[in-house]
């Protein structure tokens, strides 16, 4: 086990930069998500932690070691990929094994490892098997076996749940956020799932276009995004925003004036937030069409215009409301978001 600091990292193809300088710092025995949409750099620099990208400028330590020079297999690093990179013509005992059998360990070591490896990941009645004979979820066991027998300082996860189906991803996500407590190693897991991020990570790195928009943990960028980028990223479904500005009788937007609580000073053009699960039902509040209801069982989601804009709201009460209707809803002002012009949170 050992922290990973990244200082300055970029990485660049030819006048192309894809990460302009990026500062980590990863505790001990953390589980870190980097989360963002595609394309955002997030597995470019999970490579670039464990040797397979090289580094532009900047620096990587895993521990007290610089690793920029380094060789993937000196890093002291295990990864996880996507698509599992099982060895098709390997047992599951024998792709568990073969990275400690290539760095020369003993049958004995290499069996004992491999058994509690399998023991912990409930793979003991399937090492005789090849992977073409197992599920996905499965398949995805085994890989994480390859990767913990070598007891590695830290483990990498590279969208390792984006092939499963969407109640399997939801069993496996339990099982790698508890073998991580389990085994206490420095973990660093990449997805664009913000479900998955908020629901594993230690701390989330939040990232856009090659930056770091927000690190935080996961209800901390919940409650206070830094501005609009996270806040519309973390949550599902997604913030409303509704742009227009800061008057002395409350938010002004195009059709409706939004209420804001006491003291929130006239600041002109701004962005006003509100998560669908803080819209309430009020006989008071602000008249909202209709446009589609989505009962869930537990809760009912409503699709609506407020004004000109069209937001959605999350109510626990089951709505007796069609479409082209009315209700009345009112926002908890104590959960507001405000954003100035250039998107940078402002309460």
């Amino acid at each position: 086990m050992a922290p990973v600091t990244l200082s300055a990292a970029r990485k660049s193809y030819g006048d192309v930069n894809v990460l302009h300088g990026i500062d980590v710092e990863i505790a001990d025995g953390e589980f870190i998500v980097l989360v963002g949409p595609s394309g955002c750099g997030k597995s470019t620099l999970l490579r670039m932690i464990a040797g397979l990208e090289t580094i532009t400028s900047g620096e990587i330590a895993i521990g007290d070691r610089v690793v920029n020079d380094l060789e993937p297999k000196d890093r002291d690093i295990a990864m996880v990929f996507q698509n599992y990179a099982l060895y098709p013509h390997m047992t599951v005992a024998t792709n568990m094994g073969f990275s400690l059998e290539h760095r020369g360990a003993s049958k004995s070591e290499i069996a004992e490892r491999v058994k509690w490896a399998a023991d912990i990941l409930d793979l003991s009645h399937l090492l005789d098997r090849y992977p073409r004979q197992l599920s996905g979820g499965q398949r995805q066991r085994v890989a994480m076996g390859r990767a913990i027998v070598r007891n590695p300082q830290v483990f990498l996860f590279d969208e390792p749940l984006s092939n499963l189906d969407a109640k399997l991803r939801v069993v496996m996500r339990g099982e790698i956020k508890g073998l991580h407590q389990r085994l206490g190693v420095t973990t660093v897991y990449v997805t664009h799932d913000q479900i998955e991020a908020m629901t594993m990570a230690d701390r989330i790195v939040v990232m856009n276009a090659g930056r770091v928009e927000q690190i935080g943990a996961p209800l901390e960028l919940y409650d206070r995004p830094a501005n609009l980028f996270v806040a519309g990223f973390i949550g599902s479904p997604a913030m409303n925003i509704i742009g227009g500005s800061i008057g002395p009788e409350g938010f002004l937007a195009a059709g409706v004036t939004l209420p804001l609580s006491e003291g929130v000073a006239a600041a002109g053009q701004a962005s006003y937030g509100i998560r669908p699960e803080h819209l309430m039902l009020d006989p008071a509040g602000l008249e909202a069409r209709v446009l589609l209801i989505e009962p869930t069982g537990s809760e009912t989601q409503v699709t609506m215009t407020l004004g000109e804009h069209t937001i959605i709201g999350v109510f626990r009460e089951r709505i007796g409301v069609a479409p082209g209707q009315t209700i009345r809803i009112q926002p908890d002002l104590s959960s507001i978001h405000l954003f100035d012009a250039q998107g940078q949170r402002i309460n």
